[in-house]
């Protein structure tokens, strides 16, 4: 009988698909590195399922998880390259996405065209069937009508169709039957109705949902296909997962009726992998940093689990979903620095890619990049780029550079910095002041000190530039994993199978008169939600063990433009009650705004539940206590002097070992930079601390 035992991680991103291969109680973990296949990205992954098995000696059958993150659906959203499909609205309604929230694209600049809508308004079609606000009936289905509705979506030959009623986020049933009766008359086109995938009033950010799940339906539905396929063709039987965007996963049958949980997905896995190996280090209050080539995920997370938000973009488009809460910055390693025409020096948002990628790759690029200023400061070896899998040109990128140098008038200083280690530092310090910016202003928000928190660095470009990032947001604390490369992939097989749901509830609670509060009416509410959770977990799998649900709100006094949400973590559920979630609000408000009204009765607009469906954690290993030496030192440029690094493998760095800077630690997926004045000190997973030696 076969110990089917591992898990297998998988990312699909631009340049690589990362693999992560773990074995749930025998704390071992594998990694490999893919050419992604654009055209293709279940290729890749078919052909990394083969070399992981090849390599490590595992049979198909030995594998009891599968959990996959992708950005296809995201791309086509961006690129525009999803399915032709057809919007069908309440009669009157027919500009929902036209008009959208009537706003201009920039304040400042009137010339600034709007986005073009999802969906053309030749592809948008009315039908009578109507409710009122409440959620009772005005006109019912028109058979009719719904017959000759069909025929002209099967003469404007959609792939998909997205059904919008006005009030149906009160009462999804009427939109629902017009949906279930287009569906046997269009059998090869996929209906989505949006009551079913996210009923919260606010009609045009309720459209959108419906319309990007929608838009991506036919070619997720492909992909995961293929997926399955390639997947069952190397004879491995285990169920499939695909992450979500709020850091959960979800089963591929769920994954294909609602793609639109999955197209923020990779960022939030980072997330996940970030709280699992903060709380193993004793840390809780985190800022994950993600720099890849193209830029930075940056998400805070102040209790040691992943924040969420419901005002994020896809795209040009509004998504009211909860999703992990992460800021991109065009940051990464491949980001291009350049003179803008006032003469100032800029990093980004513009990208190299892969192809041609910085100078130094010798493919073709011209223009200088963020990898091209590590080698010329001497962090990165070109020599060592990838293991020595790809060598560096670094005469080149210093040519480029002095290029740079020339326009800003450098001209280097007598005995110390050349011009292009002059370029290459300055563009450093751009691109660091440039991400500082974006985390002070999140931690600023959020009303927290910096040095409270410690920096989570992963991504090729990450462990690289956390450090210089640290010391310029005033960070105190940076963790480096074992694996920054594949730690997406890792933190897939570390989720747990979640989803979310969500009811409209406008009540009145708090201080109101005695049999006027609205409390048991949102009780109800939740508890139908629930119930409706726990019922769709139970359809997820054998995989999926014990189950908890966590519970927002969205409240505020009476007459406030905007909410406050308040979380209920899956440890206090049985504690939900009006006193407990009044207090919770007042003293929030206080803490925001300085004040509290307990006089005041309390708004509800939004109840959110989310149900988590725990999966027996994978045990990560602990490296032996190891005392590493230097393979060398090199010269690096810090701060326009030299100093001497000594340069370490992280293979040699065992569990307690410290390493003082100025250091290098090499790997095969990135390099990590100790400063001067620093120092190293590996966890019991290995993870690195890097801190001040003067807090130590």
């Amino acid at each position: 009988m076969s110990d089917a035992s591992y898990r297998i991680g998988i990312d699909v991103g631009g340049t690589f698909t990362d693999f992560v291969l773990a074995h749930r109680t025998r704390a071992s973990l594998a990694f490999h590195k893919e050419p992604s296949v654009p055209g293709d990205p279940s290729l890749a992954v078919e052909r990394g399922l083969a070399a992981l098995f090849a390599s490590h000696g595992v049979r198909p059958d030995e594998v009891e998880l599968i959990v996959h993150g992708t950005t296809i659906g995201l791309n086509a959203i961006i690129q525009r390259r999803g399915a032709r499909m057809a919007l069908v609205v309440s009669k009157g309604n027919r500009d929902l996405l036209e008009i959208a929230r009537l706003r201009l694209p920039s304040s400042y600049d009137f010339t600034v065209p709007r986005e073009a809508p999802l969906v053309p308004r030749d592809l948008v079609f009315e039908v009578s069937a109507r409710m009122r606000s409440d959620g009772s009936l005005i006109t019912p289905l028109d058979p009719a009508e719904v017959d000759a509705l069909a025929e002209q979506l099967a003469a404007a030959k959609v792939d998909a169709v997205a059904v919008v009623l006005l009030n149906a986020y009160r009462d999804a049933s009427l939109e629902l039957a017009l949906a279930e009766a287009l569906a046997p008359r269009l059998p090869d086109v996929l209906v989505t109705s949006s009551g079913t995938i996210w009923p919260e009033v606010r009609e045009y950010e309720r459209g959108l949902v419906a319309g990007l799940n929608a838009y991506i339906h036919p070619l997720m539905t492909r992909y995961f296909d293929r997926l399955e396929s390639r997947v069952a063709g190397k004879g491995v039987t285990a169920p499939i997962y695909i992450t979500a965007n709020n850091g959960g996963t979800l089963s591929l049958k769920t994954a294909r009726e609602r793609p639109i949980d999955t197209v923020l997905s990779g960022p939030a896995s980072g997330v996940v992998a970030s709280t699992k190996v903060g709380g193993a280090g004793g840390r809780a209050k985190l800022v994950t940093f993600d720099m890849g080539g193209t830029s930075a995920d940056i998400a805070v997370c102040q209790a040691g689990v992943p924040e969420f938000t419901t005002t994020t973009f896809v795209g040009d488009f509004p998504l009211m979903m909860p999703v992990v809460n992460v800021g991109a910055i065009g940051a990464g390693g491949g980001s291009i620095v350049w003179v803008d025409k006032a003469g100032l020096l800029k990093v980004g948002p513009l990208s190299a890619g892969a192809d041609p990628g910085p100078v130094s790759y010798g493919r073709g690029g011209t223009e200088p990049a963020m990898t091209d200023c590590y080698i010329t400061l001497g962090i990165i070896d070109p020599a060592t780029f990838l293991g020595g899998r790809m060598v560096l040109d670094v005469a080149a990128a210093r040519a480029a550079l002095e290029g740079i140098a020339d326009t800003l008038g450098y001209t280097g200083a007598p005995g110390g910095p050349d011009r292009a280690v002059q370029a290459a530092t300055a563009a450093v310090d751009v691109a660091s002041a440039k991400m500082a910016t974006e985390i002070t202003k999140l931690l600023a928000t959020a009303g927290v000190d910096p040095r409270d928190f410690a920096l989570v660095a992963y991504g090729g470009a990450g462990p690289t530039h956390a450090s210089l990032l640290a010391e310029e947001a005033q960070m105190g604390t940076v963790l480096v994993p074992t694996a920054p490369g594949t730690f997406c992939a890792l933190g897939a097989i570390l989720a747990d199978v979640r989803r979310d749901y969500v009811r409209t509830a406008r009540h009145t609670i708090g201080a109101v008169a005695p049999g006027r509060s609205g409390w048991p009416a949102i009780a109800a509410i939740i508890d139908e939600l629930e119930a409706e959770a726990r019922a769709w977990l139970a359809t997820e799998g054998n995989l999926v063990g014990e189950a908890d649900v966590s519970v927002s709100f969205n409240l505020r006094y009476g007459c406030q433009a905007y909410e406050i949400e308040i979380i209920v973590p899956p440890a206090e559920r049985d504690g939900i009650d009006e006193a407990g979630i009044t207090e919770r609000f007042h003293a929030e408000h206080d803490r925001l705004y300085g004040f509290r009204e307990d006089e005041t009765p309390i708004e509800t607009a939004t109840v959110r539940l989310g149900v988590i469906g725990r999966v027996a954690p994978v045990a990560l290993p602990e490296p032996d206590a190891a005392t590493p030496e230097p393979r060398g030192h090199r010269p690096v440029w810090h701060r326009g002097a030299q100093v001497r690094a000594a340069v370490y493998q992280r293979a040699d760095i065992g569990r307690g070992a410290v390493i003082a800077g100025p250091a290098i630690v090499e790997q095969l997926d990135t390099t990590t930079f100790v400063l001067p004045g620093w120092r190293a000190v590996a966890d019991r997973l290995g993870t690195l601390h890097l801190s001040r030696e003067a807090a130590q």
